[in-house]
């Protein structure tokens, strides 16, 4: 599928690679199908771009790279609801802000997007009753961070 960006012009993007969102992002209640894009000089981040407005797309970010204990609970309803079997099937991301000065720039951890890398369902969860927050500075991360202590992505996600 050819999908045109902003940000990026137009991209070739394998139907299979199309994420598709059970339920919308918040505040993007009228888009529900997006693709990763990966661009080497953007490292470690990547880019949520919706397929269906081009002018939308999200800075993600694995939150292991920058929070490696962080550690979230899945509901069984939400696993069933993106037909996750496995814990290592799912591949996990937070939305970062990113304002004109870096040294702001944040991560939502009360908000992850779970996408099931079998069939590419997605949801964004919202984190209730944790000590995450919307705004997690990823500089104050990067600043006690210890890099050796990065656990593999499926001890991530428990259930």
């Amino acid at each position: 599928m050819l999908i045109q960006t902003v940000r990026f012009g137009q991209l070739k993007v394998p139907d299979e690679k199309l994420i598709k969102m059970q339920k919308p992002i918040l505040g993007f209640e009228r888009l529900s199908v997006y693709c990763l894009v990966e661009k080497e000089e953007f490292r470690p981040f990547l880019w949520l771009q919706s397929v269906e407005d081009p002018a939308v797309a999200f800075i993600v970010v694995k939150p292991l790279v920058f929070f490696p204990d962080y550690r979230i609970e899945v509901h069984s309803n939400e696993l069933a609801e993106l037909m996750i079997s496995r814990p290592d099937r799912v591949e996990t991301y937070v939305i970062v802000t990113m304002p004109e000065d870096a040294t702001r720039m944040s991560a939502n951890l009360q908000g992850p997007i779970l996408i099931n890398t079998e069939n590419n369902r997605a949801k964004q969860l919202v984190l209730v009753n944790s000590d995450y927050r919307v705004k997690h500075s990823i500089i104050d991360a990067l600043e006690g961070a210890d890099v050796s202590a990065v656990k593999p992505e499926e001890e991530l996600v428990g259930v």
